[in-house]
């Protein structure tokens, strides 16, 4: 076998054990070994090359940036833990449920909200699902919207800011996770006007499936009903100003005073006295906070290490020119190669979560992207928007799995009228995904929505740059001219740096 058919084979090989169902970091960490220790065997690169492996993983787990996600994780737990969740549905509920469709637009708002503050897919399906979905029932909303509309807000957590997701490809495109956080705010507002407007849609063709709720069922109204809508959003919405602000994530701030690892610290005390002055925060409260962080951190780590030993390899047989030489000659140029790498992750999330195709497809095809000329800001947002739907896939879909779990509860305990059935779960997130999947075309085609609220760069002045380099070849006798100092060097030269480059590790 020559090494030129190697890296199709080492590919083929990952779907393979993908499909198995084995852990994924043990399997590419065996899969990258066995491939790595015959290629030695062959002659393709000497038996040095696998000794750079533990500097590598090392090295890996040096970068400061990572740290960031156990602050993140644990800031986020903590809220979705400590009751937000509860307080803003039911005063949501109580403020838009007598409009048609009223208790969606409060599912799709708070959404977005918990989706800035909790950044956890399953606690904020489930949350959501416990307190709205009785109340859907109850006043004769269809059952496949309201469980469309459940799933596909708690996803919105995978995009808006500050997302673990987003870190995660900052760090792995080699971009600040300030810009990415920057470009990920035009896709994620996109998202909850389209929900909106496929709720707005319905509630006017389909009225009888979102109605609203009568004025009688409201128990608070007025200034009252007002005050415990701004109670449970103000102080979440400050924290996570200070949050992103501070690391230079949200548009028009220009300046960044804090690396993500110091924001998701500050964070993170912040989310403890949040709950402390919800009169929730408490010992067991905390205890369960931090095994969940510990193990989504643990398992973040185990897959950067698995696919770290693969990449090495890969890269070692010159499968990464193999995967540039495939995709660069796809008809269409950028286009076509974006439509087709979005089309490969779409299929792939069917069998992988975010953390996996992250760590273990991104490194193959970020380098592709920077060489066409893609600005990776953009390229790693599209991939963001297209994982989401690795939670909505009927029917390997997580976000189904827990509605379907918590709706099996909700039944037993006699908070629903009657069972929820796979089918109307199934059937009811497919408008979801197809709406997820028009915003990635949006995004595609109109890479403004990413990059409207990023830094833009400095131009050059040219004028300016020609009488600088006039004086620094004219005469030095003569006494109006004067020579270019270092500052001024500096300012006409250097390029400005983004907003979030003190967020860069």
């Amino acid at each position: 076998m020559s090494m030129e058919a190697f890296p199709p084979l080492m590919f083929a090989g990952l779907i393979v054990v993908l499909l198995i169902g084995f852990p994924v970091a043990f399997s590419l960490a065996a899969l990258g070994l066995a491939c790595g220790f015959y290629a030695v065997s062959q002659g393709w690169f000497p038996p040095e090359f696998m000794s750079a492996l533990p500097q590598n993983v090392f090295g890996i787990l040096s970068n400061d940036l990572l740290l960031a996600i156990p602050f993140f994780t644990l800031m986020g737990s903590l809220l979705e833990k400590c009751g937000l969740a509860e307080d803003m549905l039911d005063s949501m509920g109580q403020l838009f449920g007598p409009v048609r469709g009223g208790l969606g637009y409060s599912v799709i708002i708070v959404g977005f909200i918990l989706g800035a503050i909790t950044g956890t897919v399953a606690g904020q399906v489930i949350a959501m699902a416990m307190i709205s979905l009785p109340v859907m029932m109850r006043y004769g909303y269809s059952m496949r919207y309201a469980t469309g509309v459940l799933a596909a807000s708690g996803t919105i957590t995978q995009l808006v800011p500050p997302s673990l997701v987003l870190v995660v490809l900052a760090d792995q495109l080699g971009r600040s996770v300030g810009d990415m956080y920057k470009g990920a705010w035009g896709p994620s507002i996109l998202q909850v006007l389209i929900f909106a407007l496929y709720t707005f849609v319905l509630a006017r063709l389909r009225p009888e499936q979102v109605p609203g709720v009568p004025k009688e069922a409201r128990t608070l109204q007025g200034w009252a009903l007002w005050k415990k809508c701004l109670r449970g959003i103000i102080p979440s919405a400050l924290l996570i100003f200070a949050v992103l602000g501070s690391m230079g994530g949200l548009p028009g701030i220009d300046t960044a005073i804090c690396t993500p690892t110091e924001a998701g610290a500050m964070g993170a005390v912040g989310a403890f006295i949040l709950a402390g002055l919800h009169r929730r925060l408490s010992w067991p409260l905390v205890w369960e906070t931090m095994l969940g962080t510990m193990r989504i951190t643990a398992m973040v780590v185990f897959i950067l290490i698995g696919s770290r030993t693969f990449s090495l390899v890969f890269q070692g047989v010159e499968g990464g020119r193999w995967i540039e030489h495939m995709l660069s000659n796809l008809p269409g140029g950028q286009i076509g190669f974006l439509i087709a790498v979005n089309v490969f992750i779409f299929f792939l999330a069917f069998f992988l979560d975010f953390f996996e195709i992250a760590f273990i497809i991104l490194p193959l095809l970020g380098p592709v992207a920077e060489k066409m000329g893609i600005d990776l800001v953009w390229f790693g947002v599209m991939l963001c928007v297209n994982m989401q739907t690795s939670f909505m896939h009927p029917p390997f879909g997580f976000a189904l799995f827990y509605l379907r779990g918590i709706a099996d509860t909700l039944f037993k305990n006699g908070s629903l009228p009657k069972k929820v059935e796979s089918g109307d779960i199934y059937m009811g997130a497919l408008p979801w995904v197809a709406m997820q999947l028009i915003l990635v075309a949006i995004v595609i085609f109109f890479p403004q929505t990413v990059t409207v609220f990023l830094d833009k760069e400095k131009p050059v002045d040219l004028n300016q740059a020609s009488e600088l380099l006039q004086q620094m070849g004219g005469d030095k006798d003569k006494p109006q001219q004067k020579e270019l100092s270092a500052d001024d060097a500096a300012r006409l030269f250097a390029p400005e740096l983004p907003a979030s480059a003190a967020s860069q590790p």
